[in-house]
């Protein structure tokens, strides 16, 4: 039975993909991208449902009086593919950092490019930190949220891994806040496997960190021991 829903699942997922994707892309030069994020995330929307419906991967969200007013650097731990779905959609507009070759993806490509995302060339540490700055603080400065999981990779549930320091100096830089964010997506939503599993998430929005006054690395710090505090408490 579990085979089976994940097979449903992953139909609806192929089938409705390219559909939000083409739809961005047609309606790229004649919308803002305010606007065009609300349709290209509606695909976001249903998957979520979707896979609660069919695999049983319920959420809650907490936090939700913490959802930022104005744009600021979401930072996020990064167990799957699920925080990067409703993470994109809960802060829209935003703009999300990624690697490059996620853009070279048929189809998913499309959509991606769509949304405005600041793709990094990993090969080349330096100018992915470059190419981040620059196009964070642009982001930031034309209305977006800039939403990055400093960990760089995918981690186990009840694993934090190491934080960049490039989303703090974007914040910094610009003196935007940083809106941290905890969640354990990876419980149901397990990382390199097909298989999803019924359960239920927990999503933390912590309240807004201010960089006024502060360097990176202070901040980064702050933000990653808020994370790892809302970790522990779902993984006990």
């Amino acid at each position: 039975m579990l085979i089976l829903r994940n097979l449903l699942f992953f139909t609806a997922y192929w089938l409705s993909l390219p559909i939000f994707s083409i739809a961005g892309l047609v309606i790229w030069p004649v919308t803002s991208f305010h606007r065009r994020t609300h349709v290209v995330t509606l695909w976001n929307r249903f998957v979520i449902w979707w896979a609660k419906v069919i695999c049983g991967i319920k959420y809650e969200v907490v936090g939700l009086e913490n959802l930022p007013k104005k744009p600021s650097v979401i930072m996020a731990n990064h167990q799957s593919a699920w925080e990067t779905l409703i993470l994109q959609y809960l802060f829209q507009p935003a703009s999300t950092v990624l690697k490059q070759e996620l853009l070279n993806i048929p189809v998913f490509g499309w959509g991606l490019r769509a949304m405005e995302p600041i793709a990094i060339d990993r090969s080349n540490p330096r100018e992915a930190l470059k190419a981040v700055k620059q196009g964070g603080v642009a982001r930031l400065n034309a209305g977006n949220h800039v939403l990055i999981f400093p960990e760089g990779t995918r981690k186990a549930p009840g694993e934090l891994g190491s934080f960049a320091r490039s989303g703090a100096d974007i914040a910094c830089a610009g003196g935007f806040d940083i809106i941290p964010v905890a969640h354990n997506a990876g419980t149901c939503w397990p990382t390199r496997r097909w298989i999803k599993q019924p359960g239920k998430i927990t999503l933390f929005i912590g309240a807004p960190i201010s960089t006024v006054d502060q360097n990176s690395k202070a901040v980064t710090e702050q933000a990653r021991n808020w994370i790892a505090s809302r970790i522990n408490s779902v993984t006990l």
